[in-house]
């Protein structure tokens, strides 16, 4: 198995463990992460994931290699995506822990999660530019989204590497740490989203993601709708308790 899975609850870490390839995905590697998220998606005791790549490489991209051997990258319009998990939209968060490169389909990847860890050896960049391989996973359609079409054109046209620091200035990037600490890191921030009340956590991500595309009228219904549904969950009567506790005052986020 080169996915691996590390469950440690609320925590649900998923490895890309195949070095000698820089943890680039054949067609085997993408059908074990889209297993691996749908049965954190199922697991009602993992409430954030974590993705994160062996060996210091977050993932190279698909493996090139692997075509000319059969183990391809499944590509068409219906079901899982060529890198795997990529055309899933989940319930429940899930944060990349990068190190080294996060190229091409390794990139997409990256984009597909909510947020980043970068190391500061990270190197981001569409690096299949150089091939006549196109970006099918996501990656014309969320790096716009999150970094803006110019910065996004500049790394989708050049295919230039973007480094750790560059990548945080641009959003690209949501937190830097020291090399070797991203999947420490990334776990300890997945821990603080899980000891939020998830009625609420869930929904607000949900209207975030639903907006895109709408009106601002439709999208402050759907916002509304969303918000709705969790006051009728009363998660907030226990939260509103927990702050008459005095926990979570002054925005200490450390005792809620």
């Amino acid at each position: 198995m080169v996915v691996l899975i590390e469950k440690n609850y609320p925590v649900y870490t998923i490895i890309i463990n195949n070095p000698e390839v820089k943890n680039a995905i054949d067609g085997p590697t993408a059908q074990e992460l889209s297993s691996a998220f749908r049965d954190f998606e199922n697991d009602e005791k993992a409430l954030v994931a974590v993705l994160w790549g062996a060996k210091g490489t977050f993932c190279s991209g698909a493996n090139l290699k692997a075509i000319t051997e059969g183990r391809g990258n499944k590509v068409e319009k219906e079901g899982d995506g060529p890198m795997g998990p990529t055309r899933m939209r989940l319930n429940k968060p899930v944060i990349a822990a990068i190190a080294g490169y996060a190229v091409a389909g390794g990139l997409e990847l990256a984009l597909w999660c909510d947020m980043r860890v970068v190391e500061k050896n990270a190197l981001f960049g569409v690096f299949c530019r150089r091939f006549g391989v196109p970006l099918v996973d996501g990656g014309t359609v969320r790096l716009p989204r999150l970094i803006g079409l110019s910065r996004a054109m500049d790394m989708i046209l050049t295919g230039r590497p973007v480094r750790a620091e560059e990548a945080l200035t641009w959003g690209l990037a949501n937190r830097l740490v020291d090399d070797g600490q991203s999947k420490k890191e990334a776990e300890k921030l997945a821990r603080e989203i899980a000891a939020f009340p998830q009625v609420c956590m869930r929904n607000d991500r949900l209207s975030a993601y639903s907006q895109m595309g709408l009106s601002i009228e439709n999208a402050m219904i759907k916002e509304f709708e969303l918000g709705l549904e969790t006051l009728e969950s009363g998660e907030y009567l226990e939260g509103s308790k927990t702050f008459m506790e005095g926990k979570g005052k002054h925005s200490n986020f450390n005792n809620i």
